[in-house]
């Protein structure tokens, strides 16, 4: 029996990982493999999603261009290879989670056209996650966002508890683009794995004609096999990682990201973070930011790898990394001086009648 591959796509931020994380915790999905790519060298996704180390595999391959058909096909070999083996668990189920970036076309190629792979793994579903905040600009300005969209079985609106009126406008906007699609409203990745993979084989025969259209183009398509930045998607679209060895200052946190956000908004495609807070040592905090939103910090209970720098991982728009490595340097040091300067005046006299009591 062939094993079924599902996968998760969706534009930057509409909340792929959080939604992976959720269905993983499922006593149903305890035997799934995970691949996760992700747009740029340093990623965090594959240490947020919350699975056995031994069934993920991160897939930096950029943005996914022409170099996915040897780079997916390759993965997903070694890992039926290591399952041979006895190396890993008896997955019984493939996820794959693209980068927000990706155009899937290159993927389902792959799954659906690879032969080698046809003998062993079977394409089952496509999950779209889009964001009811930003879903309907996103769909004007990034044709990824289109196809992402319209080759899915299923489409998840999430946030919708930000943006209720976006919501139904996007809803609208998605059954004219996916009328075959099922359409959720999903709040935090809250969705029961029967309501996603109990389902037949995928087919595009109920898919848009665009559909269709992309995949021959894949079919057709030479890989030419030219070197590729992987921290660029094009000449305006970026990824770059800050880290700091560093803790940052709490109040330093809070002014960067609102800084980010007001000065930065509309090219702000994607930020995520894991970072050590000065003033809560040990319990890093998880920041998620898309455009002008920020999701209020998630506290871990410890590290979730060895690496315990602070981590910063941005995808923009026009938008220079030295600036926003500069912003963040300021803040944290006009924020220490700050702090010192005031232990050096000690308690005032109101602090002091206080402790006298």
């Amino acid at each position: 029996m062939s094993i079924p591959v599902s996968v998760i796509t969706g534009f930057l931020g509409s909340g792929k990982t959080t939604l992976l994380s959720r269905l993983l915790r499922h006593p149903e999905l305890s035997e799934t493999a995970v691949v996760i790519n992700e747009f740029g060298e340093v990623g965090l996704d594959h240490l947020l999603v919350e699975a056995s180390e031994d069934s993920i595999v991160e897939l930096g391959t950029g943005c996914l261009c022409c170099t996915i058909r040897d780079d997916l096909a390759m993965t997903l070999g070694d890992l039926l290879a290591r399952r041979d083996r006895g190396e890993i668990p008896q997955f019984r189920r493939v996820v794959i989670e693209t980068s927000g970036l990706a155009d899937p076309a290159p993927i389902l190629h792959v799954l659906m056209a690879d032969a080698a792979l046809a003998e062993r793994l079977s394409l089952d579903t496509v999950i779209t996650t889009v964001d009811a905040v930003n879903g309907l600009g996103t769909l004007d300005e990034h044709v990824e966002a289109v196809k992402q969209a319209a080759v899915a079985d299923t489409l998840l609106i999430t946030k919708c508890d930000l943006a209720a009126a976006e919501a139904a406008r996007l809803e609208a906007r998605l059954r004219t683009l996916n009328p075959a699609a099922e359409i959720h409203s999903v709040a935090h990745g809250d969705l029961a794995p029967e309501r996603l993979f109990s389902r037949t084989a995928y087919s595009i025969g109920s898919r848009p004609v665009e559909v269709g259209r992309w995949l021959e183009e894949e079919r057709r398509h030479d890989a030419t096999g030219h070197a590729h930045d992987v921290n660029r998607h094009d000449d305006r679209i970026r990824a770059f990682c800050l880290e700091r060895n560093e803790p940052v200052s709490a109040v330093a946190f809070s002014l960067f990201l609102e800084t980010l956000a007001e000065h930065c908004g509309p090219d702000l495609l994607r930020v995520k973070g894991i970072v050590e807070i000065a003033e809560n040592p040990g319990r890093p905090a998880v920041v998620h930011g898309v455009q002008h939103v920020f999701h209020p910090p998630e506290w871990l209970d410890d590290w979730p790898g060895q690496d315990r720098k602070t981590r910063f991982v941005f995808i923009t728009r026009d938008i220079p990394e030295q600036w926003v490595a500069t912003l963040l340097e300021l803040l944290d040091d006009e924020a220490r001086e700050t702090s010192a300067r005031l232990a050096r005046r000690g308690p005032t006299k109101r602090q002091e009648k206080l402790r006298e009591r």
